[in-house]
């Protein structure tokens, strides 16, 4: 696992972190570190105890047992002087609808004894042109940049984003990958949450998957997907089904699915290593006289890690 260098400095560390809400466990034991400068995700279906987890660390929660320190603060000892310094966006923030943007903004500011200039954050994320508009006027997209800015007034050294992208189409979502990259670029560390597999592989440095209140694995996303025994998928699609035992017994093979669609006979299965098995599928296909349709052979994904980690979808 790839830990913070000490270098860099950490920012953030948890340690033994449990939540409990009565019979029911949030959180069971989690400990990490966040360097400066990183953006560190937090990666889990719904239900995982991402958004637990980022509360505690912002002083909205307090953790049945363990610790939590940030900027070098112990969060429980000192969660004015934490949230003083880190910003936040919500996966769900209300505004006044009877205010500007500029005003709502001039008034959050007010709350800090150093804040930044209303119009120069609007600029950020391209809505200084709407800084008289009132929120409801507001595409989804633009209400999201604008939560985003909301959560820079108090020029925050670290930035708690928890699923700013929720609900976006791809192309607002890849205009929010952008301004969370500019939000580091500025000098902030960022912690994300998502449930978005390839938001995290796209933006983070590093990734923790949370499952069931507990972290399942933690690293780079590519040390994650090269921690796999099978790192790639193969698709073969035939005219005619192909024999899925023998397939299985090719060396380095591994999670044979076989399926009917209408474009013919789709044999799906992981490969240590591609063109070896590659070779072999198709000599199969050759030998059984078989009209190959198509070939897909893709690296594995985030999405690979979890299910091997967990056992388990994202929905579940």
């Amino acid at each position: 696992m790839t830990a913070p260098t000490q270098a860099d400095g950490t920012v953030i560390t948890a340690r033994g972190l449990v939540k409990r809400y009565g019979v029911l466990t949030a959180l069971d034991g989690v400990s990490f570190e966040v360097a400066r400068g990183e953006i560190f995700g937090i990666l889990g279906p719904n239900g995982a105890g991402k958004t637990t987890l980022v509360e505690v660390l912002e002083g909205l929660t307090t953790p049945t047992q363990g610790s939590a320190s940030v900027l070098g603060l112990e969060v429980t000892d000192a969660p004015t002087e934490v949230k003083r310094r880190i910003g936040v966006q919500l996966q769900a923030s209300s505004y006044h609808q009877y205010l500007t943007l500029k005003e709502i903004l001039e008034l959050f500011g007010s709350f800090y004894p150093q804040h930044a200039d209303p119009i120069e954050l609007l600029r950020r994320v391209r809505l200084e042109d709407r800084a008289n508009a009132r929120m409801r006027t507001l595409s989804g997209g633009m209400q999201q940049r604008f939560s985003i800015v909301a959560a820079l007034v108090n020029n925050p050294e670290v930035v708690f984003f928890d699923e700013p992208t929720s609900g976006l189409d791809p192309d607002a979502r890849r205009d929010l990958w952008n301004i969370v990259r500019e939000v580091r670029a500025s000098g902030a560390t960022v912690v994300l949450t998502t449930h978005y597999m390839e938001e995290a592989e796209t933006l983070c440095d590093r990734v923790a998957f949370l499952h069931r209140g507990q972290i399942a694995a933690l690293d780079t996303p590519q040390g994650l997907i090269r921690s796999l025994h099978a790192p790639y998928r193969v698709t073969f699609t035939t005219a005619a089904p192909l024999d899925a035992a023998v397939a299985a017994a090719i060396p380095g093979t591994r999670g044979i699915e076989q399926d009917h669609t209408p474009d013919g006979y789709v044999l799906r299965l992981r490969a240590d290593t591609a063109p070896p098995v590659v070779s072999a599928l198709t000599s199969m296909v050759e030998r059984a006289g078989i009209e190959m349709v198509d070939l897909a052979v893709e690296p594995a994904t985030l999405e690979d890690v979890f299910l091997s980690v967990t056992g388990s979808g994202l929905d579940g």
